[in-house]
């Protein structure tokens, strides 16, 4: 594995633990314990002289569970002893605590403390690890609980630092164990993590726990097995997929987007939609639908007609928002499903597609051998799905993309994007001001654009995605965000991505 797919991959707990053993066998014994605890020590010492000036007289306490997290705390906090801070280790499991590191603790005049000091300027989360399932034991949570009421010595709250993953958060789901009931999780202001990175580094409620996670290369990366479970978007590789003209292009080799989106009760989903589709890489946006008039005078560009039949040859459709349910609607999508070219299809279509009674969508879904990608929120999902994602939102959306033999984009903070193969990417540009009436719209006519431009229908939705995230960020920075900013947004994060001069 290269140093960019360590950063920007995750890899489940049992490809961690079959790696760890794999490298430990090349390694003397403590040397892996050794690597893990100088990165963490390396990177708490820096947030202290941030904040403090230095590591020297400041006060560290470090929450040590059983097994190696618990060591990985210790060690480190052995070597900020030695560089003159005040360490003291609350021992959470005495019996089960690492004897190596906390000898070494002691050593270096650590101490080891009864309960959580009412001062301390940084926390180390040494309670649980990757290897955590379950809420927090009864006298963690108690701890977990008390920790807002710790201050630091400029009165302010201590930085905290996860030590690999926040305690109380699944690994490979990220999900916060126990968030229906009173399960407790350490909020982070740091994560730093060993090897690479895992699933709920990047996706989940865990992701909002973790605060900063910054990878420590521990020679994990030759001995990581297969691929990874999850790949994460960087603005470099959304750079380098992104479709250009050149010399030879036209409006008809640069890809035409049809926009089926719209009616007469929801005009602005098929203006937005066209929007998203304009600022995209295709060559020329047809729009077909019962909001021709709206169209028209906000996109003169756009070449419309009110029928997908009548649109003209298209190299992509998107369809479905504000399309409505009615039959015209469902003429429109099948029209659609029945054209030989990729389709990313969003809202009322997802309704027709999971409504038995839609007569002939089965057979065409079925017929085609084009691309299909699929953009639902949770509640699309579950109807398509027969239930919401679960904790695990990644295998969630693997198995309705296998099921559908489509590209799936779940949306959410952190968008989900599945291939029917098994492949599964997220989305880290994404923010709450997307959480906003026509969102989707653009971000489907975005997607709708690069497939036209001819990307493979997972990179389109990873790229459309990407750039949407991107977009919101951009709107906020003006105030209240609303659709129309969103879709104003895309050309100016797009000069800036695919032009970095």
């Amino acid at each position: 594995m290269t140093a960019e797919d360590i950063t920007r991959c995750a890899w489940r707990v049992a490809d961690v633990r079959s790696a760890e053993r794999a490298l430990m066998a090349t390694l003397p014994p403590g040397t892996l314990m050794a690597r893990a605890a100088a990165g963490l020590a390396r990177r708490s010492a820096e947030l202290l002289a941030d904040r403090f000036g230095g590591v020297y007289g400041r006060r560290v306490v470090l929450l040590v569970g059983g097994g190696d997290n618990g060591g990985d705390a210790l060690y480190a906090g052995a070597l900020l002893a030695g560089r003159g801070a005040v360490v003291d280790a609350l021992l959470l499991s005495p019996d089960r605590a690492h004897t190596g590191g906390l000898a070494a603790l002691r050593a270096a005049n650590g101490r080891v403390g009864e309960g959580l000091p009412d001062r301390a300027d940084l926390v180390l989360d040494g309670i649980v690890g990757i290897g955590g399932h379950g809420r927090l034991r009864a006298r963690a949570a108690e701890v977990v609980r008390a920790l807002p009421g710790v201050r630091s010595a400029d009165r302010g709250r201590p930085a905290v630092v996860a030590v690999d993953l926040p305690s109380g958060v699944e690994a490979d789901t990220g999900a916060v164990t126990g968030a229906s009931g009173d399960g407790e999780a350490v909020a982070a202001d740091v994560t730093v993590t060993f090897g690479c990175l895992k699933p709920a580094l990047l996706v989940g409620e865990s992701v909002r726990l973790a605060g900063l996670v910054e990878v420590v290369d521990i020679g994990l990366g030759p001995h990581l097995p297969g691929p990874p479970a999850l790949r994460g978007a960087t603005a470099e590789l959304v750079e380098s997929w992104w479709p250009r003209p050149d010399a030879a292009s036209d409006k008809y080799r640069r890809g035409v987007v049809g926009v089926a989106s719209g009616s007469a009760a929801y005009p602005g989903a098929a203006v937005l939609g066209v929007a998203g589709a304009s600022a995209g890489p295709a060559g020329m946006v047809r729009y077909a639908g019962a909001a021709a008039g709206a169209v028209r005078a906000a996109h003169p560009p756009a070449v419309v007609s009110e029928r997908v039949a009548d649109a003209g040859r298209v190299q992509a459709w998107i369809c479905g928002s504000g399309l409505g349910t009615d039959e015209r609607a469902r003429t429109e999508l099948r029209a659609v499903l029945a054209s030989p070219v990729p389709v990313c299809l969003d809202a009322d279509a997802l309704t027709l597609l999971a409504d038995v009674t839609t007569d002939g969508i089965a057979e065409l879904l079925r017929a085609r051998s084009a691309e299909l990608v699929v953009t639902p929120h949770d509640g699309e999902f579950a109807r398509l799905a027969g239930g919401p994602p679960g904790a695990d939102r990644v295998e969630s959306a693997l198995g309705l993309a296998a099921k559908m033999r489509a590209t799936v984009l779940l949306k959410g903070d952190r968008t989900v994007v599945a291939r029917p193969d098994g492949a599964a990417w997220v989305n880290t540009t994404g923010t709450p001001e997307l959480a906003t009436g026509g969102s989707g719209d653009v971000l489907g006519g975005l997607v709708g654009s690069l497939l036209a431009a001819g990307l493979p229908g997972w990179q389109a939705a990873v790229a459309g995605a990407y750039v949407h995230g991107l977009a919101g960020h951009e709107a906020a920075r003006h105030g209240p965000v609303t659709a129309t900013e969103i879709a104003a947004a895309l050309r100016p994060v797009l000069a800036a991505l695919t032009n970095p001069a």
